[in-house]
């Protein structure tokens, strides 16, 4: 039976770690619909390219930082070790490599393609791995310094503050030290549009990914005895908040209504496990009226150009989501319990700050040592004909 239970466990966790390595495709199509035309090549290949620089420093160092757990033993040293382990490592490395997904979006059409490839290196090997070991792993007596404190730990069952807060303030740091695309905003104080190329291709991301994300919440349980099909339904009841705020903030423009689901299911990451589904619904909602506001005002008059809108979706809304954790997942508000919103506050602002951090540290440091942003000529042209050497629409290239 305990063989039985260990095979079930494996088969749930990697089945889980599928439908997130799915939800990859669903930030490179994401992304390619929202870029123009000219960058929609280098959008499909930073995904693919940013995952596996993931999984060799997740593979390396990462994963040893966070949990003191290498592989750096015989083949025969491996298959000794419990299944569930080896494959445990490939669903939180999907994961850590949300992360540089996240942050694409946010640089996409003016960074140079090597440098961020390295920044990925650096933050999956090095920065995210220190925020996961201290709210997943116990690491640095965090975790029961906030229990002796508050009564409790910082809550984040699937990562709203670990990976989408990480990932959206480490995007900040990366987008404000790169700059405004060239033409972006006048000094005339006249900003130039960059309506999405192809809202078809934005929505099937949209699409991938809320679907994925079914995995990336219930099989956080990661053992099959431990599923929740109140993590289930929180889920779809947090992406439907979402979905009906910004359609109804956005004024029915689809890139708001496919951005919403994706700003509540964010937010709900942190509680899935302990709301009620109509705290999830409220959650979702927020969230879904935090990323329209803020995408509006980030871009127009704050004139920050993050192309994607990563900070207000992963940033903002992850952090919501911590708290919220502590808000509707307290019992008074129909939740389970357990929880404290002062520790879900520090953990929030931890998780902040060390993304700020290590935003900072990755991209500046490269930005002095080797430059981060393509140059004028070549940011005209674009990263496809750049970086790739072919458009997407490469038959237009060979007529005469």
């Amino acid at each position: 039976m305990e063989t039985l239970k260990t095979s079930a466990d494996v088969l749930f966790i990697l089945i889980g770690a599928v439908m997130i390595l799915a939800m990859h495709a669903g930030f490179a199509f994401l992304e390619l619909g929202t870029v123009r035309r000219k960058n929609q090549i280098n959008a499909l290949v930073k995904i693919l390219v940013d995952f596996s620089v993931s999984t060799l420093a997740y593979f390396l160092i990462g994963y040893g930082i966070a949990y003191g757990v290498h592989f750096f033993g015989s083949a025969e040293t491996l298959m000794a070790k419990n299944g569930f382990e080896l494959t445990r490592f490939f669903f939180l490395l999907t994961f850590a490599a949300a992360v540089p997904a996240i942050i694409s979006g946010g640089i996409a059409e003016r960074a140079r393609f090597e440098p961020q490839l390295a920044a990925t290196f650096l933050l999956v090997g090095l920065a995210y791995p220190l925020f996961e070991g201290i709210a997943w792993n116990q690491a640095f007596g965090f975790q029961a310094g906030l229990k002796q404190a508050f009564g409790a730990e910082f809550h984040d069952f699937a990562g709203s503050v670990v990976v989408h807060a990480f990932g959206g303030w480490a995007a900040l740091a990366a987008i404000l030290l790169l700059g405004p695309r060239r033409g972006r905003y006048g000094q005339d104080g006249r900003i130039a549009a960059h309506p999405p190329s192809s809202v078809p291709f934005l929505a099937l991301g949209a699409w991938t990914l809320i679907v994925g994300w079914f995995g990336f919440n219930v099989m956080s349980a990661q053992t099959l005895d431990k599923i929740s099909g109140l993590v289930a339904l929180n889920s779809l009841m947090a992406m439907v908040g979402g979905t009906l705020v910004a359609l109804v903030l956005g004024k029915n423009d689809p890139g708001f209504v496919h951005n919403g689901p994706l700003a509540g299911l964010v937010a709900v990451c942190a509680g899935s496990d302990l709301m009620h589904p109509i705290g999830a619904l409220v959650t979702g909602g927020i969230a879904g009226g935090l990323f329209v506001t803020l995408f509006t005002l980030t871009q127009n008059r704050w004139k920050i150009d993050d192309v994607l809108g990563v900070w207000p979706l992963h940033g903002l809304c992850g952090a919501w989501g911590g708290l919220a954790a502590g808000i509707f997942g307290s019992q008074a508000l129909g939740g389970l319990g357990g929880v404290s919103l002062a520790s879900q506050l520090v953990g929030t602002l931890t998780g902040i700050a060390l993304a700020l951090a290590g935003g900072f540290i990755v991209y500046g440091g490269l930005k002095l040592l080797v430059g981060i942003r393509l140059d004028a000529e070549d940011e005209f042209n674009g990263a496809d004909l750049t970086v790739h050497k072919i458009s997407a629409s490469a038959e237009h290239d060979t007529l005469w």
